[in-house]
């Protein structure tokens, strides 16, 4: 046991107080500054996953820090019987990112419960008989019992059967399969722009075009899951935006907040009204805390133009990494990449073993899948980062190269 996660599994010795969810924590980290994290032992470290896609301002960034801790000394809290001043300013830029101003917004705490008020509104919506919902294989949508019958990942289904009735999946970025599996009882579509936890798999621009045309014929309510894609991640306010079409629902968390746990669902004004008091509801949705940290957060993502900077750094990422010997192909948009690695890559390992290497030298990624290393940096990285990022990857690759 390392130290890190002896000090994770408490005073107590080898019994954690903590359910074993997560598995044995590989490092304690203790602080964090810009795109950079040091541990409980005082290593630096590289930040390339953002807490998966959250930290997109990076660490304990001045405006969300000043933000968090001035509404922390004035108002924490007081239940969504009353309003705060931060609610009507958040849900405005938000709708002005995703529509030009239309929409309405509901909060939530996290991308799960986000998506599950969107199930929950496309039933309202469209009532009895019309309760079915098609997403794709490979997807990710959440782990509540509705949100993860929408997960397109049998192997997440099985301890947890039997799942909520209703939902289908269907083969990812195939327009014609989409179409066959629409039977009466469909009413909804949820897809990711790009699936993440699936393996950084972007749709095509056309299929997102056609499953759009397609609702629209049929009167099917179009989901967009933008929990790991939105506020700026794929090189676009919102990862739909490439596709130039308008989702009916858009849900959201992850960036919105650099870190502060907030969701949201935005509907269009007739899908928004299915829902009336009473429907759905959550006791810390939307409160003071949370939102001043979003409230900060958005304003400084529009500050610093986060689209440009994800094409950008995009850029630099893709010009150092795709040459390396053991880089089959890079795929993804902006800032949520997927470096798929061959066998020389791999040199027998898997992904993870891929990535705990780099941790090994100071970088933070993930291995998605076991040939694919997913890579969800901040906006505010610095060439010399990039560099370093860049250096430390194709050093860990290279072991496999002879």
């Amino acid at each position: 046991m390392t130290a890190e996660q002896a000090a994770a599994w408490g005073a107590g010795g080898t019994h954690s107080p903590l359910m074993n969810n997560y598995g044995s924590p590989p490092r304690l980290f203790m602080r964090g500054s810009g795109a950079e994290l040091w541990d409980r032992d005082g290593r630096r470290h590289l930040d390339f996953l953002c807490g998966l896609a959250v930290t997109g301002l990076g660490h304990a960034h001045p405006s969300v820090t000043q933000a968090i801790a001035a509404q922390a000394g004035t108002l924490t809290h007081t239940s969504n019987l009353f309003a705060n001043e931060h609610q009507a300013p958040v849900a405005e830029a938000i709708s002005r990112l995703i529509d030009s101003g239309s929409g309405q917004v509901l909060f939530q705490n996290s991308g799960a419960e986000a998506n599950e008020a969107a199930l929950k509104i496309v039933r309202k919506y469209q009532g009895r008989g019309r309760h079915g919902v098609v997403s794709a294989l490979r997807s990710f949508h959440g782990r509540t019992l509705m949100s993860l019958a929408a997960t397109g990942q049998p192997e997440k289904h099985e301890p947890f059967q039997p799942l909520p009735e209703g939902f289908r999946h269907v083969v990812w970025n195939d327009l014609d399969e989409f179409e066959k599996s629409l039977t009466p009882e469909v009413g909804g579509v949820i897809l990711e722009p790009v699936q993440g936890e699936g393996g950084v798999n972007p749709a095509d621009v056309e299929y997102l075009q056609g499953v759009r045309h397609i609702c629209d014929e049929r009167g099917l309510l179009l989901v967009l899951d933008e929990i790991q894609t939105g506020f700026g991640r794929t090189g676009q306010w919102f990862g739909f935006q490439a596709a130039g079409i308008r989702p009916d629902v858009v849900t959201m968390a992850k960036g919105i907040a650099n870190g502060m746990p907030v969701g949201a669902i935005w509907a269009c004004d007739e899908v928004a009204a299915a829902f009336v008091p009473g429907d759905h509801g959550s006791t810390f949705a939307g409160q003071p805390l949370a939102l001043a940290a979003a409230r900060a957060t958005i304003a400084e993502l529009e500050a610093i133009d986060a689209p440009a900077a994800a094409r950008r750094i995009e850029a630099a990422l893709r010009a150092g990494l795709e040459p390396l010997s053991g880089v089959d192909h890079i795929r993804g948009r902006g800032l949520l990449l997927g470096v798929e690695l061959d066998d020389v890559g791999l040199a027998g390992r898997t992904g993870a073993e891929v990535a705990r290497a780099c941790l090994e030298r100071g970088l933070i990624v993930n291995g998605v899948t076991p040939t694919t290393l997913r890579l969800a940096p901040p906006f505010i990285l610095t060439d010399a980062q990039i560099a370093e990022a860049i250096d430390i990857m194709a050093s860990v690759i290279g072991e496999g190269v002879v």
